[in-house]
């Protein structure tokens, strides 16, 4: 699996900021991410949001929905655990 140094920069239409924290398993033809973003620039400037990705095997980001199969899930939520910021703010999206 091609190597994402974070933090990095990423474009948006609505605005534009770092990759902070990045989650990614390699699994078969595709590769599954979950990316903690920080918008410096833009209408959501000094926000954090996560974006749910995938890369191809030659590791650009493809355009179509992210799917994750049950037998992903392990390796994709241990590489979460090593994302303390991404995890914490998965956590607030799931709490009751």
């Amino acid at each position: 699996m091609p190597e994402r140094r974070v933090p990095r920069a990423f474009t948006l239409p609505w605005g534009r900021g770092q990759v902070l924290e990045e989650a990614s398993i390699e699994e078969g033809l595709h590769q599954p991410a979950v990316q903690l973003l920080h918008y410096e620039l833009g209408e959501k400037r000094g926000q954090m949001a996560i974006r749910f990705v995938a890369y191809d095997e030659d590791g650009r980001l493809e355009q179509r929905p992210l799917i994750i199969n049950q037998r992903e899930m392990a390796a994709l939520k241990a590489e979460i655990d090593r994302a303390p910021r991404l995890k914490a703010l998965l956590k607030r999206l799931v709490a009751e």
